[in-house]
């Protein structure tokens, strides 16, 4: 090869180089946004495809909109108001824990106290530690609003970017294919199949969760236990926790009831607890799973709060994700790259580790 030649190549690929890096810096602040707004499209896709099919000529953009608006009414707006009230219910823990005595301190100290009635030697001494625990909570109430304006914006910036990808996503489908080093239809099969796994871990599993939480929280509201968003959202959390799932929450609410005296209430709640949140768990669940892929319980719970911790709010349901994708590529390298099978055969195998 000739020198000039050779010195073509490098200009070319360290400006290219490089303008990849300003791409990278410009975009970085949007990323969370952008693999939101990918993940609501792939997710809701078959719906932007029926409406589209009702609209006047097929029209993309009047689909997209009313895609948009769909997903901005049924998930964007609930989720935001959730957030919103799960803030608010641990700012007002934190605001019980200055007044004295404050209603929380009350209500532990009740149910030590019932509890001591029966087993004289039960002691956790609660209100000590909940006191160190506010303590320790007071320096993060202006990183809780910061990161609640934070989410409202990457909200923001996904509806945008959902309506773009739902009107002109599959030309940028076609643009990755064509630039693939990959065969097109091999291409396709694995966006086909990591489409499927999305939708599984998000319907099937993230959904799931959030379901099983926000009927916590009603059942908590209905029978008496404070805090019920609060404890709905743990409860989301638990239900992600292989064995255990809500039982986290319910159990020790039901336990307080029974021993403060609240004997109707509790057996109402376990009436909920048991039949309303376990046929969500037993029954709805396992159907919305067995849809597409699934991944194991401890990896998802793990992949849940690593995202909470590393993106807020949002990587509840961008943390599964993420894990997902890589699973579903790192099968497809040993597959196809590792014992060179045939990628097409990959459609015939649904499972996830």
């Amino acid at each position: 090869m000739k020198l000039g030649r050779i010195v073509e190549y490098v200009f070319f690929f360290g400006l290219l180089l490089l303008a990849g890096y300003l791409v990278w810096l410009l975009m970085a602040p949007f990323i969370t946004a952008l693999a939101l707004a990918v993940i609501i499209v792939t997710i809701c896709h078959p719906l932007y495809f029926r409406i589209k099919k009702h609209v006047p000529k097929e029209n993309r953009s009047i689909a997209a909109f009313l895609s948009t608006l769909i997903v901005l009414t049924i998930i964007v707006i609930p989720l935001v108001l959730i957030s919103s009230l799960v803030v608010s219910e641990l700012v007002s823990v934190y605001q019980d824990f200055g007044n004295e005595p404050s209603s929380l301190q009350m209500q532990f100290a009740g149910f030590e106290a019932a509890v001591q009635k029966v087993v004289p030697s039960f002691n956790l001494d609660l209100n000590s530690q909940l006191e160190a625990v506010a303590s320790s909570f007071t320096g993060g109430i202006a990183a809780i609003f910061a990161g609640t304006l934070s989410t409202l914006f990457v909200f923001f910036i996904a509806l945008i970017g959902s309506f773009y990808f739902f009107r002109d996503g599959k030309e940028l489908l076609r643009l990755v294919i064509k630039v693939s080093p990959l065969p097109d239809h091999e291409d396709e099969v694995i966006f086909n199949r990591l489409a499927i796994a999305v939708r599984a871990v998000a319907t099937g599993t993230v959904l799931v969760a959030i379901i099983q939480g926000s009927l916590v929280a009603i059942g908590f509201t209905i029978f008496g236990i404070e805090r019920a968003i609060l404890w709905g959202s743990l409860a989301s959390l638990g239900a992600l926790i292989p064995g255990i799932g809500t039982t986290i929450v319910t159990v020790p609410a039901i336990v307080y009831l029974f021993f403060v005296g609240e004997m109707v209430n509790a057996v109402g709640l376990l009436i909920w607890s048991v039949l309303i949140v376990g046929m969500i768990d037993n029954f709805i669940g396992p159907y919305l799973m067995s849809r597409g892929n699934n991944l194991h319980p401890f990896i998802i719970l793990i992949s849940v709060l690593g995202g909470i911790a590393l993106m807020g709010p949002i990587g509840f349901v961008i943390g599964p994700v993420i894990v997902t994708l890589f699973i579903v590529l790192l099968e497809i390298y040993s597959q196809y790259i590792v014992n060179e099978k045939p990628i097409e055969e990959m459609e015939e195998s649904d499972e996830i580790i």
